[in-house]
């Protein structure tokens, strides 16, 4: 039997099987050719790390050992050390008024003046009595000096002299009582004039002159605030009562700070005073009064303040900055950078906060490198370039001579330059 001639069909298949693999094989090798000779001599290259994984541009801190001051943050009501109000004491016509609104004053300085001639008169009608009265009592003297004569003689009745006895001592009793009003109609009279209780800053006037005043006004003339010195009334947790306590009663001074309704501007430094003698049940809070000096009168009477109270201070503490700290899922976290670049994730326990820095418990330790600026694409076991504020500078004069395939880096690394530099110099 003889062969039957090959189809068409069957010539052509392994042609195409040919071409497809010639073309397969030009694509393979274009990429590799792309990926090695040309991302090698591109500007950047070196950026990228092993297995050509792009390193992220990165700003970073060292975490150090230091000591972390423990604050404990309240809110506060600036009161003053002493607040009088500025009375009358007599009832009368105000003839003037001594004193300008807002004016520091001080202890006695005289402030108003009510008409006094109506107790003038009260005084010198007390003094005619006294005198009228003190000459009876003269008489009286004299009188039963004569009768203790007369008694010796056995001329006079003994129970005649002894109702001159009880005479005289009526009347020493009335001239006491004279001089006691004597005394009051003076009074009275110093009180016309009205000075200050207290040292301090005088608020605005309430009662004009000419109008008429009583003791019993509630509101009376004006009111003084004490300034220098001033306190800060403030709550704080109960939790905290023993460790201020402890402190108290070592007789060690508590720092105590006032600052802006924003935190951002520090009013005044103080000291803790003292505390209340009961909790309030209602909130589980103590309140606390801290004393300033105030001499720049930056704090004044009910304004809120934000107070710190320095608690506690943790020695040679592993602290890292605020920027660096991270949080996920699993908690807080810091992106550490080691010698060769690698980026690890360590967890960490934030504790007290110190200005920009953290104390950190956990796998971190001082010396370490740690991610200040950039996390936003950082992952476990990324590449990072680590760009400083020198490295910044220099790649922002070398921007004119890049291609623009790399403007991104570098301006990735200008924005990161500022804060990575905070960062390390802290």
């Amino acid at each position: 039997m003889g062969t039957e001639p090959a189809s068409p069909k069957r010539r052509r298949r392994p042609l195409r099987t040919f071409l497809i693999v010639v073309v397969l094989a030009g694509l393979f090798g274009g990429v590799w050719y792309w990926s090695g000779h040309r991302g090698g001599s591109a500007p950047g290259a070196g950026m990228r790390g092993a297995g050509g994984a792009r390193a992220l541009p990165v700003s970073v801190a060292t975490v150090r050992r230091t000591d972390i001051r423990v604050w404990l943050n309240a809110l506060g009501t600036v009161t003053p050390r002493n607040l009088a109000i500025v009375r009358a004491k007599v009832d009368g016509t105000l003839l003037r008024v001594n004193f300008r609104e807002g004016q520091m004053v001080k202890l006695g300085d005289l402030l108003a003046e009510i008409d006094p001639r109506p107790f003038e008169i009260q005084l010198a009608q007390a003094q005619g009595q006294l005198m009228r009265d003190t000459a009876l009592l003269d008489n009286a003297h004299l009188d039963l000096a004569r009768y203790q004569e007369l008694l010796a003689k056995d001329a006079i009745a003994r129970q005649q002299v002894e109702t001159q006895k009880a005479l005289v001592r009526q009347y020493q009793g009335t001239v006491e009582t004279d001089r006691s009003q004597v005394a009051d109609a003076r009074l009275q009279l110093e009180y016309t004039r009205v000075t200050a209780p207290a040292s301090g800053r005088i608020g605005l006037r309430l009662v004009d002159p000419g109008n008429q005043v009583r003791a019993s006004d509630t509101n009376g003339l004006a009111s003084i605030a004490q300034l220098q010195p001033t306190t800060v009334v403030f709550a704080v947790p109960e939790a905290n009562l023993p460790a201020i306590n402890r402190r108290i009663a070592a007789r060690e001074t508590i720092p105590v700070e006032a600052w802006d309704r924003e935190q951002k501007n520090r009013l005044a430094d103080g000291r803790l005073l003292t505390t209340d003698n009961q909790i309030d049940p209602a909130t589980g809070t103590i309140r606390i009064k801290a004393e300033f000096a105030n001499r720049d009168n930056a704090l004044f009477p009910n304004q809120f303040v934000n107070v710190r109270l320095l608690l506690d201070t943790l020695p040679q503490t592993v602290a890292v900055p605020t920027a660096s700290i991270q949080r996920g899922d699993k908690g807080s976290f810091v992106y550490r950078v080691d010698a060769g670049g690698t980026v690890t994730m360590v967890p960490i326990v934030p504790g007290a906060v110190d200005g920009d820095w953290v104390a950190a418990a956990g796998a971190i330790k001082a010396g370490d490198r740690v991610v200040v600026d950039g996390a936003d694409k950082l992952r476990d076991g990324a590449k990072a370039e680590i760009i400083g504020p020198a490295a910044a500078a220099g790649r922002g004069r070398e921007g004119k001579h890049m291609p623009k395939a790399s403007g991104d880096k570098q301006r990735a690394a200008a924005s990161n330059a500022p804060s990575g530099g905070r960062g390390s110099a802290e």
